[in-house]
Parts: C-alpha cells; sequence; structure tokens
C-alpha cells in the first residue's frame, strides 16, 4: 500500500471539484443567510415551532437563529469572493475560510436537528456535512 504522499492527482480535476464546492456553498449559504435576513419574522417563528420540544433550543432561540446566520453568511460571502478572486485554484484565504464557516454552521445545523429530533432533517444535513468535508480534503491535495 502506498502513502498519499504517492498517489497521482489529476490538477485539472481537483481545480474543478474545488470549484464545484466552492460555488455549491456559496450558493446554500448566501441564499439561506439572506432568506433568514429578509424573511427574519417568519424563518423565525419557524424556528420557535420547530424547536419547541427542545427546551433548551427554544428559550434561546433568537440568539442562535442570529448566530446561524451570520455563520451562513460568512461561508456564502467567503465562498462567494473565492469564486470571484478564483481562490479556489490555488486554496487561497477566502476558500479555506468559507468552507471553515459553512463546516461550523452545518454541525450547528446538525446539532440543532438532533437535539429536536428531526432525524431525517439531520439526514440531509449530514450529506451536505459529507460535500464540506470532501471539499476540505480537495484544498489538502497540493
Amino acid at each position: 500500500m502506498h502513502p498519499v504522499e504517492r498517489c497521482a492527482f489529476d490538477p485539472g480535476f481537483i481545480v474543478f471539484a474545488r470549484f464545484a464546492v466552492t460555488a455549491f456553498f456559496a450558493i446554500v449559504f448566501l441564499q439561506s443567510g439572506l432568506n433568514k435576513m429578509f424573511d427574519s419574522e417568519g424563518n423565525l417563528g419557524f424556528i420557535r415551532e420547530h424547536f419547541a420540544g427542545a427546551p433548551m433550543l427554544a428559550s434561546n432561540a433568537d440568539m442562535l437563529f442570529w448566530s446561524l446566520t451570520v455563520l451562513e453568511l460568512l461561508a456564502g460571502v467567503f465562498c462567494g469572493l473565492g469564486l470571484i478572486t478564483f481562490s479556489f485554484v490555488s486554496g487561497g484565504f477566502f476558500v479555506r475560510w468559507g468552507l471553515r464557516f459553512a463546516t461550523l454552521a452545518l454541525l450547528a445545523l446538525l446539532f440543532g436537528q438532533r437535539l429536536a429530533k428531526d432525524y431525517a432533517g439531520a439526514a440531509v444535513v449530514a450529506a451536505y456535512f459529507a460535500i464540506a468535508l470532501l471539499g476540505l480534503l480537495s484544498f489538502s491535495i497540493h
């Protein structure tokens, strides 16, 4: 068995994978974060109702909502800037931070879904999380 250092990777494929993951999270988190900002009352109402059965979350719904909104906007903006500046090619600053914020936002969402006992919702978040991990991995390959 060969160590990872000896594996051959197609640089063009790696760059495209980086682009795809960066674009995916720019779209997902800009849309989600902006939706939360522009329809905060509707989203807060949904969150309060969704987490009514989870006392720890229900009592802190507003703070958790705005914290998640900030994380999502940071992820979306940094990934978007990574696309505009082509930093996905070299694994630059914007994309690396965008993926970090995306991963943190997904962990927060997963935590909330699990506490609310919304296992189907948690499974969806897990799929997004797998994409984030693949994106992080693609930037570790040089």
